[in-house]
């Protein structure tokens, strides 16, 4: 229900702006209040070629198009406006196609993996008011609605977000896939995202420009994952158990200036930005971990009953971003209790990334091109002994257009630990093109 809202309004929003400015049934009445009844009676004057440009000049301020896609407004008015494009991923990987997490995946048969790895359309904006502001996405690639969402903001210290979008708790998840540094995104991020949920959020933007600059996000969401509600006449499709997900996270700009959320220095700060940041999460359900496909388990825990696991995460993160330079970092906690089995498993993981664009440094090196590292590991039971999981990863991106298009070459040591045996270790490659039009 929800969802086909959310469609409704966004097509509605398009078709409102292919439309002249003003209403067409204005236009008439106050043609016909002009010239009388009789010039109902009247047959159609052709337009001259001065009123044919003028309605293609009239046509253009509605539309234009850049390489950030097809932008679409209301001249002066304002009431309505939409960005549509679409972005695709074409990656190819060899020996694997996804990060290796036990044994079966480090002695799988190597062979290189060419696919279309996302392919999204994207269409947002505003409605009646620059400040309702809406946003959609869907997935070609898996026929499936991602982003689903509203923003009420007339504040900028208090605003309302409810729909279904990616949860508002850590920065690596938050940071689109098409603004990363790397090709993908950390082992960090699959054991402890939040990822996409249906819910409300309040937010905002407190003290800006100031030393106190800061964030705020508190949110309640279903906590079964990505997909709309189902019907209550089929209990059997439902996921949740009635117990809401709660969030909280706090960002605070310490040097006053805000940390958007995109990877790499692009626009070469000449002053530095930088964000610390904190948050928690509480759930519980049949899931020990989400994904973009929904609801998920990690590895050596089964689809449980409903209510099974009640999930608490903790994170801490940070990021700056100053000439040419960006790092950014994260550390997780997670706890997994199981109210069946009457067990707990906790989790710890973290990250450190950099990336650098050395032209800065070297005027011979190109300025498209940007060097980048990561190091993550990931601790999927603390109790349990030589169960490590770490990557170290580096980078070279060229930027045809900031993260509009580009191209994305890296590579990743994965390593296992294993008890009584050494750790396993294999290496990745990967090559990305990334384009948005």
């Amino acid at each position: 229900m929800l969802r086909n809202c959310l469609i409704i309004v966004a097509a509605w929003l398009a078709l409102g702006t292919v439309m002249a400015a003003d209403d067409p049934g204005q236009v008439l009445v106050a043609n016909t209040a002009a010239d009388g009844p009789a010039a109902l009676a009247k047959p159609a004057v052709e337009s001259t070629e001065e009123e044919r440009i003028k309605q293609d000049e009239e046509k253009r301020r509605f539309f234009s198009y850049s390489r950030k896609g097809l932008q679409i407004s209301e001249e002066g008015k304002g009431r309505f406006s939409a960005k549509v494009n679409i972005r695709s991923q074409i990656r190819f990987s060899s020996p694997f196609q996804s990060a290796p997490r036990d044994e079966g995946d480090f002695s799988a048969i190597e062979e290189g993996d060419l696919r279309f790895r996302r392919a999204r359309f994207k269409m947002e904006g505003h409605a009646f008011t620059p400040w309702v502001k809406y946003k959609y996405e869907h997935d070609l690639v898996g026929t499936r609605v991602l982003d689903a969402r509203m923003t009420i903001g007339k504040w900028e210290w208090l605003q309302f977000r409810f729909g279904q979008w990616k949860v508002d708790y850590s920065r690596e998840r938050m940071d689109s896939s098409g603004k990363q540094q790397f090709a993908d995104r950390s082992i960090v991020n699959r054991a402890f995202t939040l990822d996409r949920q249906k819910g409300a959020t309040v937010l905002g933007h407190l003290m800006k420009g100031t030393r106190g600059d800061s964030r705020y996000y508190v949110g309640v969401f279903a906590g079964n994952g990505r997909g709309f509600w189902t019907a209550p006449d089929k209990p059997e499709l439902d996921h949740g158990d009635g117990s809401p997900m709660l969030m909280a996270r706090y960002q605070w700009n310490f040097l006053g200036r805000d940390v958007g959320h995109s990877q790499s220095d692009l626009e070469y700060s000449e002053e530095p930005a930088a964000a610390l940041s904190f948050g928690a999460a509480r759930n519980r359900s049949r899931y020990t971990r989400f994904s973009s496909s929904g609801g998920e388990q990690l590895d050596g825990f089964e689809l449980g009953q409903l209510g099974q696991y009640s999930l608490r995460q903790f994170m801490e993160e940070a990021t700056l971003k100053y000439r040419g330079l960006s790092l950014q970092h994260e550390l997780h906690w997670k706890t997994i209790e199981d109210n069946v089995n009457m067990t707990t498993t906790d989790m710890i993981g973290s990250y450190v990334q950099a990336g650098y664009f050395f032209h800065y440094l070297v005027p011979r090196i190109p300025k498209q091109l940007e060097f980048g590292a990561r190091y993550a590991m990931v601790d999927p039971n603390r109790i349990a002994q030589n169960d490590l999981q770490k990557e170290l990863a580096f980078v070279v991106n060229w930027y045809f257009y900031d993260h509009g298009n580009k191209l994305t070459f890296d590579t990743t040591r994965f390593s296992l630990g294993r008890t009584g045996a050494e750790d396993l270790r294999d290496t990745q490659v990967r090559i990305q093109w990334d384009v948005s039009f």
